[in-house]
């Protein structure tokens, strides 16, 4: 991986992390177009540069994150994180398996998409527009809603935002807890990968590290950019264009598929 790789990659990264139409999707197109070969670090670095991503939640929301009075916020985000880290540890396996799946992506793609075309019309009451109204219980279910995720092509953002409004979130309420919830799921997920990577490899070479101090840069730059321009643009069209935008990438991804050029 050169360092114009690392930056296309972590672009991408920083775009679709917190909008809903899967990252992991993205990537793989991305990866392949880039003719990018699937080694061990390639692997890590894609799941590593998130944490520039979650950088950028905390600076643009560093009130809340700031705010330590706020113990319940904290808890929350703890108390929703839960299924992930459980099912993560239980499935790893099983997960990672599904990621080496371009199909399983391409149908996720496909079907979170048609989902995300009548969403809107599907939770119509929203009664919950800040996120200190949201309770213990209302926040873990939104954090089983998340552990679709797992399934690759899903969508972590997407998953989560669903979860909020079947809960009664508002549909901005229900995508800044979705930023929150983000932090300490990513976290755990890019610290389980990096220590595993760690104790098989020993450690990083130089090169590496700065492949990932690069990614990282740019994907939290990207990312600030994007989840500004996503809540301006969730308050005003809602989540019908994301729902288009899933069904065409899913469907070139089972072009390339079926072409050969991605395997399956």
């Amino acid at each position: 991986m050169n360092t114009i790789q690392s930056i296309i990659i972590a672009i991408v990264e920083g775009l679709t992390e917190f909008l809903p139409i899967s990252s992991t999707g993205h990537m793989i197109i991305t990866e392949k177009l880039l003719n990018l070969s699937e080694n061990d670090f390639s692997k890590v670095f894609t799941v590593a540069i998130q944490l520039g991503a979650i950088l950028a939640v905390v600076v643009l929301y560093w009130r809340k994150f700031l705010d330590f009075k706020n113990w319940q916020f904290y808890a929350k985000l703890v108390a929703a994180v839960i299924p992930a880290i459980v099912l993560g540890l239980l499935f790893s396996k099983k997960i990672d398996a599904l990621l080496e799946s371009s199909l399983t992506v391409a149908i996720s793609m496909l079907a979170g998409g048609i989902i995300l075309i009548f969403i809107d019309n599907v939770f119509k009451e929203h009664t919950i527009d800040d996120e200190k109204d949201v309770s213990f219980t209302r926040a873990i279910l939104i954090g089983v809603w998340q552990c679709l995720a797992m399934i690759p092509g899903i969508s972590r953002s997407a998953a989560s935002i669903i979860g909020g409004m079947q809960q009664k979130l508002t549909r901005h309420a229900a995508a800044e807890f979705s930023f929150f919830l983000a932090v300490p799921t990513m976290l755990a997920a890019t610290g389980y990968k990096l220590y595993k990577y760690y104790k098989e490899y020993g450690g990083f070479s130089s090169n590496e590290i700065q492949q990932l101090a690069i990614g990282n840069i740019v994907a939290f730059v990207v990312a600030m950019l994007a989840i500004k321009f996503f809540i301006g643009f969730l308050k005003k069209h809602g989540f019908r264009v994301w729902g288009y935008y899933r069904i065409v990438v899913g469907l070139a991804l089972l072009v390339l598929i079926l072409t050969g050029y991605i395997s399956r």
